[in-house]
């Protein structure tokens, strides 16, 4: 019988996998006991065996309940997963001093990419070691960082005492992230994501004096490694719960920013940016409100250089001039802790200035808000919008007395148009609801409202278009069917 061509490409195929699954069986499952993992020994001890552990590739297992000290950060490759057992905690202690990140990919010291990473119950206990220095990458910062990373996978993770400093979970420059299954409590940002695209937090509870999720696009230069647009993704079933710090920070923090080319004579603050030579270079001084004066043009590759007394650090070489946030979703949140849920904004303040005059103007787009509850009493705003959007949409929610006010920003010349949709929604607010608040000067606004439920007999949505204008189209009690209330 004559075989024909697909045939000998179906037996080349056959004949050539059990090479393959050789190497890929090279470094299987390994046990980190076998290397000396034990909650027994030291955090200097168990951080050199669980490194000697993950060096091997492929599935970690720590399967011993226990709490293992760790004195370092353990450096995670491509091809990795860590598999921690349930009762399995790792406890940072400071044996050789502070340190910031329990875990993180090799790539980040490097900025080479690292792929098909995955950590699944991690439990940090942070034991007061949280630090705000900037050893491997200047402004990352989680107890859990990744940082030039794609296809990686984080689940069951459990942080219940952040410090002031450092975040729970930081990621900056990715590709394919998937967050799952979180409990984040403590003082400073559960989730917190720089650039990067293609990702989901899902499953998650919060109890934060800070953020509970941050995509900033744009952030403090000790904020995030990288600037750039985070884009193309969702963020679904998560729990806001009440903490000790009622109303510092929101649910979500979205950070826009641009900047603009050096030039000479140009004043410039701690955390701005400018494009030189093909690279961004960032303002990295303390916080103290000096404005220098730039005349000498940073050129350096690398590291940091101080000119004209203005200390200038690299911060990329994949140039832009604008940072943000598009085609996100939120859905299925639980908003029980009072504060501004969401805030759409420009850091403008000592610690940074996002838009820098003259730059390009940075619009976000297409902001979907879909099944979210607000669970509190309290007069807080459901959303404050800041920066330039194209298009916001909220539907089938549930509101109390949680308008959305829009405000400008002193530095951006004139305002784009933002429409907003809002359908299927529930408002249990009894009497006189603020709906729409917009104090920026010359803002245009657009509102259709449209299959919404009011509770109340005597509720009534009132806007108020300040020093811009807002068209109406609406089907809720008070507003006009059309035109500028």
């Amino acid at each position: 019988m004559v075989m024909k061509p697909l045939t000998f490409l179906l037996l080349g195929t056959l004949l050539c996998l059990p090479a393959t699954l050789h190497a890929a069986a090279a470094t299987g499952f390994t046990d980190a006991a076998s290397f000396g993992f034990s909650p027994a020994a030291s955090g200097l001890e168990n951080t050199r065996a669980l490194q000697s552990a993950a060096d091997r590739g492929g599935t970690i297992t720590v399967s011993q309940p226990g709490t293992y000290r760790m004195a370092g950060t353990v450096y995670l490759g491509s091809f990795t997963s860590l598999d921690f057992g349930n009762g399995v905690f790792l406890k940072k202690t400071a044996e050789q001093g502070a340190y910031s990140h329990v875990l993180l990919n090799k790539g980040a010291l490097t900025k080479t990419w690292d792929e098909h990473i995955s950590v699944t119950g991690l439990q940090i206990i942070v034991n007061g070691v949280d630090t705000n220095t900037y050893q491997e990458a200047y402004g990352l910062r989680g107890q859990l960082a990744f940082f030039y990373v794609k296809d990686l996978r984080i689940g069951h993770f459990r942080c219940l005492d952040l410090g002031r400093n450092q975040y729970g979970i930081h990621v900056c420059t990715f590709e394919g992230l998937l967050i799952d299954d979180v409990i984040i409590k403590g003082q400073k940002d559960g989730v917190h994501l720089g650039r990067g695209r293609r990702f989901t937090i899902r499953d998650g509870i919060f109890q934060t004096g800070d953020d509970a999720v941050a995509l900033n696009g744009h952030d403090y230069a000790t904020g995030n490694p990288e600037l750039g647009w985070i884009e193309d993704g969702v963020v679904e079933n998560c729990h806001d719960l009440p903490a000790a710090d009622q109303h510092a920070g929101y649910f979500c923090r979205i950070l826009a920013g641009a900047w603009t080319d050096w030039h000479a004579g140009m004043k410039v603050q701690q955390s701005d940016t400018v494009v030189s030579g093909g690279r961004l270079y960032r303002v990295q001084a303390h916080p103290d409100g000096t404005v220098y004066t730039s005349v000498t043009r940073p050129v350096h590759a690398s590291g940091t250089q101080t000119l004209d007394g203005i200390n200038w650090g690299v911060v990329q070489t994949n140039v832009t001039y604008t940072a943000g946030v598009r085609n996100v979703t939120f859905r299925d949140i639980f908003l029980e802790k009072p504060r501004t849920a969401f805030s759409i904004h420009f850091d403008s303040g000592k610690y940074s200035r996002s838009y820098y005059p003259g730059a390009p103007v940075p619009v976000q787009e297409q902001i979907v808000f879909d099944d979210i509850r607000v669970l509190h009493e309290a007069k807080t705003d459901f959303l404050a919008i800041g920066t330039p959007v194209d298009v916001v949409t909220i539907r089938n929610c549930s509101f109390r007395n949680n308008p959305i006010t829009v405000h400008g920003d002193s530095a951006l010349p004139g305002s784009l148009k933002t429409v907003i949709n809002i359908s299927g929604c529930v408002f249990r607010q009894p009497g006189t609801m603020d709906l729409l608040v917009n104090r920026a000067p010359g803002k245009q606004l657009v509102l259709h409202t449209a299959s919404n439920t009011a509770l109340a007999d005597d509720f009534t949505a009132r806007v108020t278009a300040g020093p811009g204008t807002i068209a109406v189209e609406s089907d809720l009690p008070g507003l006009k069917k059309s035109g500028n209330p």
